[in-house]
């Protein structure tokens, strides 16, 4: 074993295996690996290394249930162990270029839970009722920008079996892939 990084194919495969998580076991993720994730998170780039975002963590149960609330957020918020909430600058200006930073960020913070056995899922707050409730809830400023969720913990033993569709199906790469022109 050397001490350089994983080969390539050991890298894609952890990367195709990313999976969202929606069922968690109740177990407590560690601060250490909370800090790792959070840690990633800060060094995610962003346009113009801007780091147009804050984080609001978030482990009180009830917290995590009135953020998982049908009119505010995404159900798997309230079953998870913690929550990482993205808040992002609010620049309208900006907007575009936040949203693509917020999803690189998100994608990020996923795979690092991922490293560490702790599954994820992402979630929206409910357009501007969700939002605007979740601001409420969470005491962030009006000028800032509320849209992601991210809910973290360890994966239910039986999380597979309560999704509808086969974990890794996928479209063939034939069906997905133009070379040189669209048609």
């Amino acid at each position: 074993m050397t001490d350089g990084p994983p080969d390539a194919a050991q890298t894609i495969e952890f990367l195709r295996r990313l999976n969202a998580t929606r069922l968690f076991r109740p177990d407590a993720v560690p601060q250490r690996v909370l800090d790792d994730i959070l840690k990633v998170a800060r060094w995610s780039g962003s346009a113009s290394n801007k780091q147009p975002w804050e984080f609001v963590v978030v482990h009180d149960r009830q917290m995590l249930q009135a953020l998982g609330a049908d009119n505010v957020g995404t159900p798997h918020i309230a079953v998870a162990t913690l929550a990482i909430v993205l808040v992002t600058a609010g620049d309208t200006a900006q907007l575009e270029q936040e949203i693509f930073d917020e999803g690189r960020l998100a994608e990020r913070i996923m795979l690092a839970a991922a490293a560490h056995g702790v599954g994820s899922c992402i979630g929206w707050f409910r357009g501007d009722s969700g939002a605007i409730a979740g601001r409420k809830l969470l005491g962030i400023p009006a000028a800032r920008r509320l849209r992601t969720v991210i809910s973290l913990g360890y994966p239910a033993e039986n999380w597979q079996r309560t999704r509808q569709k086969p974990l890794h199906a996928r479209k063939p790469l034939a069906e997905l892939v133009h070379q040189e022109r669209y048609s």
